[in-house]
């Protein structure tokens, strides 16, 4: 009888170098899960009924602050499986964090032969640290890190996107995707994380991105209990 291996996300990744980095941060993230939790136990039942749960911006450098709130691993190799896949060239992220999504992204980037990752972060220590993260796994010369409001940092730039992760602020998502829309090319993906947890803040955007009228077409995948998966058309 034959044995399969075990499922490892980070077998997916051609280089060990980025592995090890992304193998230590995710360590790091994953014992911040219990506090998290925690701090969410008020908002259970309206996580539950899938309503609205408050989730203020200002929390983001309070709370979150030290805190990475990444993809989780699975989510990390479906995004560098699919940027393999398009030949992602051009990619942009909105949320750094402490920049494990981020080497996901560089990493499908390098291997598709070179290009950039536009990453925006509104939290200037996340992106201090963030920054030397990308130099331990020496894909800094990859990634655009841009601070502040990711709305002004994308204005212009960049075009041709051929991949987006969508997993900063929940209720940006919607004002970032529009943004980005007229630049991402045909064929074209947005991946949107926590869309199953917080299903109550992302109603506008999943009614925006199932009208076919709005450019794309959409679906709910299972990973992280939820995660919208949206073709450009």
């Amino acid at each position: 009888m034959t044995t399969l291996p075990d499922d490892d996300p980070f077998a997916v990744l051609e280089n060990s170098r980025v592995a090890s980095v992304l193998r230590r941060l995710y360590s790091e993230a994953n014992r911040q899960h219990l506090s998290i939790i925690r701090h969410f136990l008020p908002h259970t039942l309206s996580y539950l009924r899938r309503r609205f749960m408050p989730f203020s911006e200002n929390e983001m450098s309070g709370f979150y602050a030290d805190k990475y709130i990444a993809i989780v691993e699975d989510q990390g190799a479906f995004a560098y499986l699919t940027a393999r896949a398009l030949r992602a060239r051009t990619v942009v992220e909105f949320g750094t964090s402490f920049g494990p999504s981020t080497l996901w992204l560089a990493a499908a980037v390098r291997a598709n032969g070179g290009g950039r990752v536009v990453t925006t972060e509104i939290v200037p220590d996340k992106a201090r640290i963030a920054r030397q993260h990308f130099e331990d796994a020496g894909l800094a010369d990859l990634i655009d890190v841009r601070e502040g409001n990711a709305i002004d940092s994308l204005a212009t730039d960049p075009s041709d996107i051929d991949f987006v992760l969508n997993d900063g602020f929940p209720m940006r998502a919607l004002d970032i995707v529009k943004l980005l829309a007229p630049r991402i090319r045909p064929g074209g993906v947005v991946l949107t994380d926590d869309v199953g947890g917080f299903r109550g803040n992302y109603k506008g955007y999943l009614a925006n991105m199932r009208d076919r009228a709005n450019g794309f077409d959409s679906m709910l995948i299972t990973l992280k209990g939820g995660t919208e998966y949206s073709v450009r058309r």
